[in-house]
């Protein structure tokens, strides 16, 4: 791994010529085939380091993309992921899309003067258009789904948190959904909805989204949006926190972020402090100094803390206000002891 500090990004490597250098020395000296950057480059900058150091490099992003398009399992999910890449690669192309005209036959797949480029272009942007539609139908559907609970007065629930801190485990441990969970980043990118029964208030629906992380790709968050529709329309959102992670505060900064720019920041929360069995904290529930919860300590892959989890689900969803909001403090984020 190589680490360097700089006052601002160098406009033709990044890194800086010197780091640059270093790079491809290392590069030579273990026959890497792949560079990777824990930064967002420019096309520019990507086309001159991958000259430079004589092998592939992949920015963050790229490899972000690169994850989820491998992690996605329902149609819906694949969708949104080509169409991320597409709207990234769009960028960066130079040639290779020319595939698509074998799709076409060929009958007019090239205009009077067009160049390869300008028909790569042409042939990714139709593909964007029918991406874009398809995923349109499918959030149409989404709307209609939610209406019909909206009118039959079905709670929802959604579960949120940065990727890997047990959202998955948690909702297969409420729901015994069997839904995919493994120590892996992106375990999940299909939304899942199950019912959940809590005592005293009868069904609510519980949703499984998407994974976040720190700097999440702008044109992933776009791509998914018909899909995160459900976090902001939701009556209460658990945060799932690893509460054995070292990074724990910056990670949950980084969900509220996303939650901000998709317009779920004023949804209810409660946070949820998964991996107890890790971080040695005990479990049960939290509450301020008004008597109003604010955060339960449950270990999903144990167990502990389910029934606290349970119980401030019904209470707080039982607790309404007369404009229809859940009665539910937000975590003061620097009080909390664990």
């Amino acid at each position: 791994m190589i680490k360097g500090r700089r006052s601002r990004p160098d406009p033709r490597f990044f890194a800086g010529s010197g780091k640059a250098d270093e790079i491809a020395a290392a590069v030579r000296d273990s026959g890497a085939e792949v560079v990777l950057f824990n930064h967002e480059l420019s096309p520019a900058q990507e086309r001159n380091l991958e000259r430079h150091v004589q092998a592939r490099v992949v920015d963050r992003v790229t490899l972000i993309l690169d994850i989820f398009a491998s992690r996605a399992q329902s149609a819906e999910g694949k969708l949104q992921v080509e169409l991320a890449q597409l709207q990234h690669l769009s960028t960066r192309l130079v040639r290779g899309w020319t595939h698509l005209e074998r799709q076409k036959g060929g009958i007019g797949l090239r205009g009077p003067g067009e160049t390869q480029l300008e028909t790569d272009r042409r042939l990714l942007g139709d593909r964007v258009k029918a991406l874009k539609t398809r995923l349109g139908k499918l959030s149409k559907q989404r709307q209609t789904q939610r209406r019909a609970r909206g009118r039959n007065r079905v709670k929802t629930l959604a579960l949120v948190g940065y990727t890997n801190a047990g959202k998955s485990t948690l909702f297969n441990a409420l729901t015994r959904a069997g839904a995919y969970a493994a120590d892996q980043l992106f375990a999940t990118l299909d939304t899942t909805s199950r019912k959940l029964y809590l005592q005293g208030l009868g069904e609510v629906v519980v949703s499984d989204t998407v994974d976040f992380i720190s700097d999440l790709p702008h044109s992933l968050i776009a791509a998914f949006r018909a899909t995160l529709e459900a976090t902001a329309e939701a009556d209460l959102l658990l945060h799932v926190v690893d509460s054995a992670s070292p990074n724990r505060d910056r990670q949950m900064y980084e969900v509220d972020k996303v939650l901000a720019e998709i317009g779920a920041g004023g949804v209810p929360q409660l946070l949820v402090y998964n991996k107890i069995d890790l971080s040695g904290a005990a479990p049960g529930a939290e509450k301020d100094e008004y008597g109003k919860l604010r955060a339960v300590r449950v270990s999903a892959r144990t167990g502990a803390g389910l029934d606290d989890l349970r119980r401030a689900l019904a209470e707080i969803l039982l607790m309404e206000r007369p404009d229809g909001g859940a009665v539910i403090a937000r975590a003061d984020r620097n009080d909390l002891t664990l």
